[in-house]
């Protein structure tokens, strides 16, 4: 049988290179690659000499691609774009949409790559019933990035491998000690990796050059309460930084970016029923039909909530929950489960 040809996407973190490691001691042909995004933390030089050192002692090739002109336009564009108008944006699903299973994949398939690689903590399997390919939560449920990957279609799950979704990530950790790499003990990433210190007003004034006007916060009456910085700065949900003191906690309710204004209210406000979501893909199916009795996230870090999903007209569909949920953002990522398997995800248009 001829050798399957594989380009691993290494970042420079431990779970990319144990990944490089297991599908080299599959008998794959395995390359190598690290995607220079920006001159930040993440994606940035160092990791792309971490990730050249274990490609250097696997005894791999190792490419650097250069995309910074690509996740400007395709992430931290849309990342300023939807922030302008109101929304709180997921940059992640879209450079893993966009860039890693985008970009990288075409260029691999271009190259002869069979497949590309990565260190993403999740299953992907195949139907033969139906000729789909399914996306499944990983062994490791601690570590399950499955909400990240939920917009990947068709032609990306058949050309992906995700070869630590059987593993913990003790024991990734210890595979890479025991080869020494030098990425045994790195920290993983939690922050937005073009935004290393979390401050996405200062990241945002910055970038674009804008001063974003100040306005008026306003209670559910509608009555003035306070100044704020400049409505961009704020999601819903968010209670601190908010330099109001109104004798009781409040929270980021909404925000009306024409008329910049930014509304507060008790926690009590944050909780919907319901949400509204667009630009869904779906897993066992090419389209939602008929309504459907699922679980729910609209956070990676949340846990599922019992929901059922109706199909609407125009490829939207309406999510609701049998509890309330608090503090459905617009923006951000919903995915939907059945079990173990993902059955879709879309984008938050609104909380109803």
């Amino acid at each position: 049988m001829e050798q399957r040809k594989a380009l691993i996407g290494m970042s420079g973190g431990v779970d990319s290179s144990v990944a490089a490691w297991l599908m080299q001691q599959q008998g794959c042909e395995c390359t190598g690659a690290t995607m220079l995004l920006h001159d930040f933390r993440c994606g940035g030089e160092q990791d792309a000499r971490d990730a050249a050192a274990v490609a250097q002692r696997l005894g791999i090739p190792h490419r650097v691609l250069e995309y910074q002109p690509e996740f400007a336009r395709k992430v931290i564009a849309q990342f300023v774009s939807s922030y302008e108008a109101g929304l709180t944006p997921n940059p992640c699903i879209q450079c893993n949409r966009h860039l890693k299973f985008g970009a990288m994949l075409e260029q691999a398939l271009q190259w002869g790559f069979d497949y590309v690689v990565s260190g993403h903590y999740a299953q992907i399997c195949y139907d033969e019933a139906t000729g789909r390919y399914l996306l499944a939560k990983a062994a490791d449920t601690a570590k399950d990035q499955t909400y990240f990957l939920a917009s990947l279609n068709q032609h990306q799950l058949a050309h992906i491998h995700l070869p630590l979704g059987s593993l913990t990530k003790a024991e990734v950790r210890q595979i890479a000690e025991e080869n020494g790499f030098v990425t045994a003990r790195k920290r993983d990433s939690q922050d937005i990796c073009f935004i290393p210190d979390g401050d996405y007003a200062a990241f945002l004034t910055g970038y674009t050059g804008k001063c974003y006007p100040a306005g008026d916060f306003l209670d559910l009456s509608g009555h003035v309460v306070g100044r704020h910085r400049g409505a961009v700065c704020y999601t819903k949900g968010q209670r601190k930084g908010l330099g109001l003191a109104l004798g009781a906690p409040v929270y980021v309710c909404r925000k009306d970016m024409a008329a910049n204004t930014v509304t507060v209210g008790p926690n009590e406000a944050l909780f919907s029923p319901a949400l509204r979501a667009m630009d869904w893909n779906w897993f066992p199916f090419p389209e939602l039909t008929q309504p459907l009795r699922v679980t729910a996230k609209i956070r990676h870090s949340q846990t599922e909530h019992l929901a059922t999903v109706y199909p609407e007209e125009n490829g939207s569909a309406r999510v609701e929950f049998d509890t309330p949920l608090r503090a459905v953002t617009p923006g951000q990522a919903v995915v939907l489960y059945d079990g173990d398997l993902v059955i879709g995800g879309g984008t938050i248009t609104e909380a109803l």
